[in-house]
């Protein structure tokens, strides 16, 4: 049976890319992000509930007359059907949406990766699934104790989804559970399960949530952030090493990501 308690919506914003061709260095050029995150969202109320408002909604955008033309809409409907995608949607439909995402009893969690070349080639080999691990490790380890079993569904994205980046993920967060908890044992059985944003509505609320935190970290923009602040119980800047002391790379409620987090690329 599908309950909210032990389930997860994982998405992902930005990019895994580092180089151009002859491995030369691209952050922060046009269509390369200086930033890459994996949020997830847990639902604290049934979730077929809010799947069927979902559909209903994306029902009604599909056939509002106020929205026949515009092109990143009717390039869905054309492909699989309208679904939610902050990256495309009008600013009139993100707004709605925004709206209808602050009703949901709902919280998010996000680890956000700098791509900082040297750490990059040190750390994960220069490898872009081993960044992708690393990340997403972070995001499972302190969930293995709570739950028997522990069902991430998670938005498919290219090569950054397949098996082996996922099991790699998960043996990096058992490694740190084991270091941090040398004492316990986990029995959290971890099951990963790969969707389409349009297959599972859920997935849509993951994808805003990213997509808000990292117009703060690219663009230095906070207003989508702060709409949804009450809800996002951490953010975790992981690489920032400069305010490792006392966690200061840990943004919580209390201490909000502002438009100073706004970084640049990164060229060493």
């Amino acid at each position: 049976m599908e309950t909210f308690e032990n389930h997860r919506f994982l998405d992902e914003a930005g990019d895994t890319t580092f180089y151009g061709k002859g491995k030369i260095p691209i952050l922060g050029t046009d269509g390369v992000s200086n930033t890459f995150i994996i949020g997830m969202v847990k639902f604290n109320e049934p979730l077929q509930d809010i799947r069927n408002k979902i559909v209903e909604f994306q029902n009604q955008v599909e056939t509002d007359k106020y929205f026949i033309g515009v092109p990143s809409i009717e390039k869905r409907k054309a492909k699989s059907g309208f679904y939610f995608h902050a990256k495309d949607d009008v600013p009139e439909i993100r707004k709605m949406f925004f709206e209808f995402i602050s009703t949901i009893n709902c919280s998010f969690q996000a680890v956000v990766g700098r791509k900082i070349i040297q750490l990059y080639e040190k750390k994960h080999n220069g490898k872009s699934n081993e960044f992708y691990a690393d990340l997403l490790s972070h995001l499972i380890k302190d969930k293995l104790l709570k739950y028997d079993k522990l069902v991430l569904k998670i938005a498919k994205r290219e090569s950054s989804t397949a098996n082996k980046n996922l099991d790699l993920s998960l043996n990096k967060a058992l490694s740190r559970f084991n270091k941090k908890y040398p004492e316990k044992e986990t029995k959290t059985k971890v099951i990963f399960d790969v969707q389409n944003q349009y297959s599972e509505p859920l997935l849509n609320i993951s994808d805003y949530f990213c997509w808000a935190v990292q117009r703060v970290f690219e663009k230095g923009e906070t207003r989508y952030y702060n709409y949804l602040k009450d809800k996002i119980s951490l953010v975790i800047d992981l690489y920032d090493s400069e305010k490792y002391k006392n966690s200061k790379n840990y943004y919580t409620i209390k201490n909000p990501l502002m438009a100073e987090n706004k970084i640049s690329p990164s060229l060493f």
